[in-house]
């Protein structure tokens, strides 16, 4: 069956996109005072906020994953706080957490109608989101770098610097061994075409302070990016290139998992991810435990799993486990599978920066003298 040549899509730039959130509009103070909440709620809020001091206390992992709508109801300044304080100690997001964060930073503006944009096969087609984050990609797999140091370096640095095609070459002559050789390659083949540039390349993110990307690398903060093939609107552009979206893409799953190993008394945060975060954590954590046990460690345990989103969790208290297959809440799979991780899972129906936003509040008043 013939393949599609998505190298002939046609891209316009974003100037030309009705976008329908502008970074004034989404980006929220920390310092407003929090939305009210349920008694339950809040008291849930506040236990997770002394579970956080108490883990961050005795140096295990406070882990953040998050959907792109957090990013998109403006918690990127609220999340940036929770990092300098080191409450978080890694963050995890999804490809279009991504596209929009990048688009923000850059362009001030994000989002777009699906369904008219399709219609018109315009949706996703945009030739600087695709170009600069496959940019960001390709600058640090060469590296050795995963998806979301790549851009969020690009993004807090205002660009990055592609090695020379002589360079390249040299790279792959002399050690066509090293891990790093298919991403030289890939670096090459795209720049013999045409596609990208050698050297330096300049790119001013006038809103990098609403990026949680940029964030998370100025503050030394690991934030890991697990994305789908063909989930994201990078797929929708002739340079799309899955070869360097799973490179950098595996690299940040390793450093999951290797953060997953310190969670020990810890604390996960899912807010608003009812995909990637229960899939990608089921995996990391039979990781983790395969090489436990090969040394004869025990598994995870003391860990603790706050899930949030704005579906009513299918009325079942999911402190007690999951229900049984008779109950429609069994097929949530969000809340399922995380029940089955270990440790203790609590579920709160709630909006996803109103929690993140009371929770930093609660943290604040924990650590209050």
């Amino acid at each position: 069956m013939p393949q599609l040549d998505l190298t002939k899509l046609k891209v316009l730039p974003l100037s030309q996109r009705r976008s329908l959130t502008t970074v004034d509009e989404v980006l929220k103070s920390p310092e407003n005072p929090p939305a009210p909440l349920p008694a339950t709620t809040q008291d849930t809020i506040d236990e997770a906020a002394a579970r956080i001091i108490e883990a961050r206390k005795n140096d295990r992992a406070v882990i953040l994953m998050y959907g792109a709508h957090l990013l998109r109801n403006g918690a990127s300044l609220t999340l940036a706080q929770m990092m300098r304080r080191e409450w978080l100690t890694h963050l995890a997001t999804n490809g279009a957490g991504t596209i929009h964060d990048w688009e923000y930073s850059w362009f001030g503006k994000s989002t777009e109608s699906v369904e008219q944009n399709v219609a018109a096969g315009t949706f996703g087609s945009w030739e600087e989101t695709g170009r600069y984050i496959h940019t960001a990609l390709h600058a640090g797999a060469v590296e050795g770098l995963g998806y979301g140091e790549s851009l969020g370096k690009f993004i807090a640095e205002n660009g990055a610097k592609l090695p020379a095609q002589s360079e390249l070459r040299s790279r792959i002559t002399t050690n066509p061994d090293h891990p790093f050789a298919g991403a030289w390659a890939d670096l090459l083949c795209a720049q013999s075409r045409g596609d990208l540039p050698e050297g330096r390349v300049e790119l001013e993110h006038r809103w990098k302070q609403a990026s949680i990307l940029a964030q998370a690398y100025l503050h030394k903060i690991p934030l890991t990016v697990h994305p789908g093939i063909g989930y994201d609107i990078i797929s929708n552009h002739p340079l799309f290139h899955g070869g360097v979206i799973g490179r950098t893409a595996a690299t940040d799953f390793r450093k999951f998992c290797g953060s997953v190993e310190n969670l020990d008394g810890g604390v996960v945060l899912s807010v608003g991810s009812a995909i990637m975060a229960p899939q990608v954590f089921e995996k990391s954590l039979s990781c983790v435990h395969n090489l436990r046990f090969q040394a004869g460690r025990p598994s995870v345990s003391g860990h603790t799993i706050y899930v949030v989103d704005l579906q009513d969790g299918g009325g079942w208290n999911w402190r007690h486990g999951e229900p049984p297959k008779t109950n429609p809440a069994y097929y949530l799979r969000f809340c399922k599978s995380f029940s089955r991780m270990g440790g203790e899972m609590q579920y709160l129906q709630c909006d996803n920066f109103t929690f993140i936003h009371s929770l930093w509040h609660a943290l604040q008043r924990t650590t209050a003298p």
